[in-house]
């Protein structure tokens, strides 16, 4: 028989309350710490900035789920609070990460002195990231832009990092309710919800005002036909989101408008870098004016491939990708110049190629030759899944192989590109709006040796 005192209900209840009232008292200091100089706060790579009082707790409970520790809100709160007090610099501070760490010292220092010797590299000084604000273009509006509007308007902090000025489109069908149809796909998305702030359409000066952030809306069909010079924007960075243009000579046409650098958010062909962010960032040079961010599924399997070629090796494997529908398919069946893809995409798995595979090699040349890859398009508007069947070097575990993907995605410096569950009830819904390029559900692993599979 357990003698052991259970918890009633209340005390769950009054628990429960009191870490409530702690999260709803962090949301000032989180927002005024980002607004104000431009500190971002984590939990374990998960953003705290701009997120209710449930979302703060649930990032409490990740933390207990896959770190298996009882951090709560009574440990995060008074960290918070500490670093509060500091004058920082702009900065990415993950509070869960510094608690456990504190946790750990056995408290050998109060915890504020604990803080400022932790953070006495971002204790604020005269130096910024950037010598003055980078203004941002986003060339195109279509649904990459609609979101990377949102993303960069979330990041706007203080306005001393990147500003976005200007968005580039064509006019549409009806011009006279042109800026309003597009300030309402930006207002509503069915996929990623309504946005949460405020959008104000200024239709004499083809203006939107976006939580306070005047953003200019050209109209023009090449981008010969912009002058960003007119409305005091100099070297900006233009992203290019159309997907129109993937080569260098189209897409150095941008820069005969005065613009910096240019992105590419679509895999690029011939000499253009192909980036995925935290594997071959450091490829980018100061001499480089476009690049490229390629793409989706090349983002979500290159940062694990890459950990697991460096801990246990690749002999050979396969991607099959599990991929929402896109927007060049058809709702119905109509004629397309691609096979297969005139069948409609709602009522069909539709079979086609994927450049993933082959796109690996320019990110991880050692790879080159060693993946196939294929993708099957299926009825749902976002979120994908690719599946790594992989023979390695060495023969792993499945507890293993799972422990060492979980400790890249909380503590290595992949983390803020591989994410980590351990549910059994995960669904492909339950990572829309996720920032992870990837999510291992490590509840689907499945290992015979060298042999594995990862979803």
């Amino acid at each position: 028989m357990n003698n052991k005192v259970r918890p009633s209900p209340e005390n769950f209840f009054i628990d429960w309350k009191q870490r409530e009232a702690l999260a709803e008292g962090m949301i000032p200091v989180i927002g005024k710490l980002y607004r104000e100089f431009n500190v971002s706060c984590y939990m374990y790579g998960k953003s705290m900035v701009n997120k209710s009082v449930t979302d703060l707790m649930k990032s409490h409970r990740f933390v207990r789920q896959v770190e298996k520790n009882m951090l709560s809100e009574f440990d995060t709160a008074p960290m918070l609070n500490a670093i509060s007090q500091l004058r920082l610099g702009p900065a990415h501070i993950d509070i869960g990460k510094l608690v456990i760490k504190f946790q750990a010292s056995n408290q050998r220092l109060s915890i504020e002195d604990f803080v400022s010797a932790e953070l006495a590299d971002c204790i604020r000084s005269t130096k910024k990231p950037l010598v003055k604000p980078q203004d941002v273009v986003l060339y195109g509006f279509g649904r990459i832009g609609r979101l990377l509007a949102r993303l960069l308007i979330d990041k706007a902090g203080g306005g001393e990092l990147l500003r976005l000025r200007v968005i580039v489109v064509r006019k549409g069908s009806k011009p006279n309710n042109d800026l309003e149809k597009r300030a309402a796909l930006l207002r509503q998305d069915s996929v990623h919800g309504s946005f949460k702030g405020t959008i104000r359409v200024l239709n004499e000066s083809d203006t939107m005002v976006v939580n306070g952030n005047p953003i200019q809306v050209i109209y023009a069909n090449k981008p010969e036909d912009v002058d960003y010079s007119e409305y005091k924007i100099n070297e900006p960075l233009i992203i290019d989101n159309t997907g129109i243009w993937t080569d260098r000579k189209n897409l150095e046409r941008h820069l005969s408008t005065g613009a910096k650098k240019v992105l590419l958010t679509a895999p690029a062909g011939g000499d253009i870098p192909n980036i995925v962010y935290g594997v071959n960032h450091h490829q980018i040079t100061a001499q480089q004016d476009v690049i490229s961010a390629a793409s989706c599924t090349t983002n979500a399997i290159v940062p694990v491939l890459k950990t697991l070629l460096d801990q246990y090796g690749i002999h050979h494997g396969h991607v099959e990708t599990v991929h929402a529908y896109t927007n060049d398919q058809n709702l119905i069946d109509n004629y397309h110049p691609g096979d297969r893809r005139g069948r409609s995409a709602a009522l069909n798995m539709v079979l086609t190629s994927t450049g993933a595979a082959k796109a690996v090699a320019k990110v991880i040349p050692e790879l080159e030759g060693r993946l196939t890859g294929n993708a099957i398009r299926v009825p749902t508007p976002n979120v994908s899944m690719a599946i790594l069947n992989l023979q390695l070097n060495q023969s792993v575990t499945r507890d293993g192989l799972n422990e060492f993907l979980r400790h890249m995605a909380l503590h290595s410096e992949y983390q803020e590109q591989i994410g980590y569950t351990v549910s059994t009830e995960a669904v492909s819904t339950d990572f829309v709006g996720s920032r992870q390029a990837t999510v291992v559900d490590s509840e689907a692993t499945i290992v015979s040796g060298k042999n594995v599979v990862i979803y």
